[in-house]
């Protein structure tokens, strides 16, 4: 066997029948063992909620927008780590009134501010009237408080040493990945454990309603919604999209940033069993017909089984997707309208 697509085949297949076998016992049962072996292969991370205690937040900027308020704040995270996010507040709330809050997710690309209508430099970029050019205001309108935390490898939380070498490099999720991995820890878990703090910020804001919390990620965010609202029962619907399939059609299939592979994730879960972990609490799943990097065959397997486990909570009503004709790319306005009307927002 010189070349070794066969042995990796082989090694995956095994896995898949050991998952199979364990599947016979209860959905419960596994459901236990699923988060238990999600925690330890994401990292030595506290991952809980802590409340607001050590936070430390901090305003950095205001401004003003037809139909919100757009702030930049700043608060700890863990261990030091600061974490910068735009907060989008609706003008239209009362005094005293208390909304639904919705933490937003960026992908792979500059960062916090592709989702508050800036640029990668923070100038305004002109109005095309794309839902995706300001997500977080479009929500807004739609009556949520929304923060926008800058991902750690992002915008401006790339490390110090990458944009010595390169000051124009994406992001560092790399060199952050490959650091974490030699100390037992993961991105994506330290990604999940910040974003367990960034909605402890939320909750504490006095215009927001803790009992009343969404969660929305594309792509690299997508993770980022999923296994958050996975560990986080405070998140009461998300919206995780161009991201669900099958980490073998997906991120096995080709070349994907490293960001997006936990070390020993097979041996306890494919893709589709850690989306299920986020039920019976609602789920909207929404993918592109034409995906190159996270194939729509795969993407209906995921959403197949998923959609399984709510029938079997008897949930299906709070299981919801969307496939939309268009590529790794925000969808429209369905998933907005959705989580508007899971969190009776509108």
């Amino acid at each position: 066997m010189r070349h070794p697509d066969a042995y990796l085949d082989q090694l995956y297949d095994e896995l898949e029948t050991a998952r199979r076998e364990q599947a016979e016992s209860s959905w419960e049962a596994r459901r236990a063992r699923l988060l238990g072996g999600l925690q330890q292969a994401l990292g030595r991370f506290e991952l809980t909620h802590r409340g607001a205690e050590g936070l430390d937040p901090v305003l950095l900027e205001r401004a003003e927008l037809p139909e919100a308020i757009r702030e930049r704040v700043e608060f700890t995270t863990l261990d030091g780590l600061r974490m910068p996010a735009y907060v989008m507040i609706p003008k239209s709330i009362r005094p005293g009134e208390k909304r639904p809050g919705v933490l937003l997710w960026h992908g792979h690309g500059y960062g916090s501010r592709s989702l508050v209508g800036l640029d990668k430099d923070g100038n305004e970029k002109p109005d095309t009237g794309r839902l995706s050019d300001n997500l977080a205001y479009a929500l807004a309108k739609r009556g949520f408080v929304v923060l926008a935390p800058e991902i750690i490898g992002f915008g401006d939380r790339r490390l110090a040493r990458d944009l010595q070498k390169d000051p124009n490099i994406d992001n560092s999720c790399y060199n952050l990945s490959v650091s974490l991995m030699m100390t037992g820890r993961t991105v994506a878990g330290l990604r999940a454990a910040e974003a367990l703090r960034a909605a402890d910020y939320l909750v504490s804001r006095p215009e927001v309603d803790g009992n009343r919390l969404g969660n929305m990620g594309h792509s690299g965010g997508g993770m980022v919604a999923s296994l958050s609202a996975a560990l986080d029962p405070r998140i009461q619907a998300s919206v995780v999209a161009i991201y669900p399939n099958t980490y073998r059609g997906s991120i096995l299939a080709m070349r994907h940033c490293l960001c997006n592979y936990i070390p020993g994730i097979l041996t306890q879960a494919e893709m589709p069993d850690l989306l299920a972990l986020i039920a019976p609490r609602p789920l909207f799943i929404e993918a592109g017909l034409r995906d190159p990097i996270f194939p729509i065959e795969t993407t209906r397997v995921a959403i197949k089984a998923v959609r399984a486990i709510y029938e079997g909570y008897g949930a299906q009503d709070r299981f919801s997707s969307h496939l939309f004709d268009g590529g790794h790319e925000f969808g429209g306005p369905e998933s907005l309208d959705w989580l508007a009307g899971q969190l009776r927002g509108q």
